[in-house]
């Protein structure tokens, strides 16, 4: 009997991890290094930005984090950040932009909202896909997750090449579509529509109820 394929299936419990990404002070807070240098004028641009993560983003990933962790779904981080302080080590395209947030620095640090608790893993990377400048498809395997749940920052670049990558790689991608954000309301829905043929994609509201509907609660008696 043929195996039957779909991308509509439901995060499982042990096989399943929210990726958050780059959602950091250097790129989600107008003083991070992201921002710097910036005039009152340049930053009236990025108003929708930050209205978009401070009503809707930022709120959605904690609830995703919320659920994902009572469902024992892993919770793992990206973070732009350089392996050296002067960042030699970042790829070339981040060094003709500009972007070098150093080793331990506090732009690299996940903002204080939504940040890691216990162990869960933060990734560095110095490339716009977290899959080609760190090994986090080698941690996915081992960790035998084979379905992810992105959100985070921009969609139009880090967000869609992760999820790009991460459907090339043979994982399931669900992409919650309201806790993700770029700099303009068109860009974003742009980003949207460019990747909904990789992957399927969900509203935070949408993807807890899936997460609460088939998984087992946690050994606290969650769901």
């Amino acid at each position: 009997m043929n195996k039957i394929l779909s991308r509509d299936l439901p995060p499982a419990s042990g096989h399943s991890a929210l990726l958050i990404i780059d959602i950091q002070n250097f790129s989600c807070t107008p003083e991070g290094g992201n921002f710097k240098g910036k005039s009152s004028n340049d930053m009236e641009s990025y108003e929708y930005y930050f209205q978009q993560l401070s009503s809707t983003v930022l709120p959605n990933i904690q609830r995703l984090q919320k659920a994902c962790r009572q469902a024992r779904i892993e919770v793992l981080f990206t973070v732009i950040e350089s392996l050296t302080l002067d960042g030699r080590d970042r790829g070339l395209d981040y060094k003709i932009t500009g972007f070098n947030v150093p080793r331990g620095s506090k732009d690299a640090q996940v903002i204080e909202i939504v940040k890691p608790v216990s162990d869960e893993i933060v990734i560095p990377k110095t490339s716009s896909s977290v899959f080609i400048s760190t090994n986090i498809d080698y941690l996915l395997r081992n960790m035998e997750c084979r379905h992810l749940i992105i959100a985070g920052v921009l969609t139009d670049q880090c967000v869609e090449s992760a999820v790009r990558d991460a459907c090339d790689l043979n994982y399931l991608v669900t992409l919650v579509s309201d806790a993700c954000t770029t700099f303009t309301e068109t860009r974003h829905h742009y980003s949207l529509k460019a990747v909904n043929g990789y992957c399927r994609q969900r509203t935070t509201v949408e993807i807890i109820h899936e997460i609460s509907e088939h998984n087992e609660p946690d050994e606290h008696g969650r769901c």
